[in-house]
């Protein structure tokens, strides 16, 4: 039996755990959008300062594209991880620890190896972490809701979306600067510090959530249906 509740409570006001994914959304947009705001400017101006070679703006493009692409093909593994094995809660959870790993690999470039080796476990690590997620969070506000207070849906994901917006502008507005006047390892610190806190935030919120439990071979059954194809 599990130890959450699988179903909403009966109730016509705002879910408990709401709070908890809001926090979480605004501090990972933030991380995400600070490290990939400066990628393409530490490629071609900070690889040098490492101790590696600075890269030319075609191949900074080449890097950057991939990452961009890693990003949103990741989606339908962390969706196919979520709905046939995990569940969304534990799908986030574990991938928003990948997630700061990534960051902590691009934060500690240049201390310890060839910088390249630590952008690349960095770059691929976030992109399975931030691409895994996507499709679960979004999905996991919906599961807070009943039929009771599913008319704050609507509001709720003008909150949800507003909070992504808010954290893709402040750290676009605030990790350049930091990379100008302190350098890569707090530029990217600073991004890994906040994914850790969206982590801690979405964790502390366990016990509030709704948990839907994943559907295991039943999904894979319904996705080579006629009406699953």
């Amino acid at each position: 039996m599990s130890a959450h509740r699988t179903t909403p409570v009966s109730s016509d006001k705002m879910p408990p755990g709401i709070p908890y994914i809001i926090s979480n959304e605004a501090a990972e947009r933030f991380s995400f959008y600070g490290m990939k705001g400066i990628l393409f400017v530490f490629l071609v101006n900070y690889m040098a300062v490492l101790g590696g070679k600075d890269y030319t703006a075609a191949e900074a493009t080449v890097v950057t594209s991939l990452f961009t692409g890693a990003v949103y093909l990741t989606p339908i593994i962390g969706a196919i991880i979520a709905d046939t094995f995990f569940g969304k809660y534990k799908t986030i959870i574990r991938l928003s620890i990948v997630y700061c790993l990534g960051h902590l690999c691009l934060a500690f470039m240049g201390i310890s190896g060839p910088p390249q080796y630590w952008l690349l476990a960095g770059l691929i690590l976030i992109s399975a972490g931030a691409g895994g997620i996507k499709p679960c969070v979004s999905a996991h506000v919906g599961d807070q809701f009943g039929t009771r207070n599913q008319h704050l849906l609507t509001r709720i994901f003008n909150i949800f979306y507003f909070s992504i917006n808010l954290g893709a502008v402040l750290s676009n507005l605030a990790i350049p600067i930091i990379l100008a006047k302190f350098g890569p390892h707090w530029a990217f610190g600073i991004p890994g510090i906040l994914m850790a806190i969206a982590t801690i935030c979405f964790w502390l919120g366990r016990t509030k959530f709704v948990h839907v439990p994943a559907h295991g071979s039943r999904f894979i059954d319904e996705l080579k249906s006629p009406e699953g194809i």
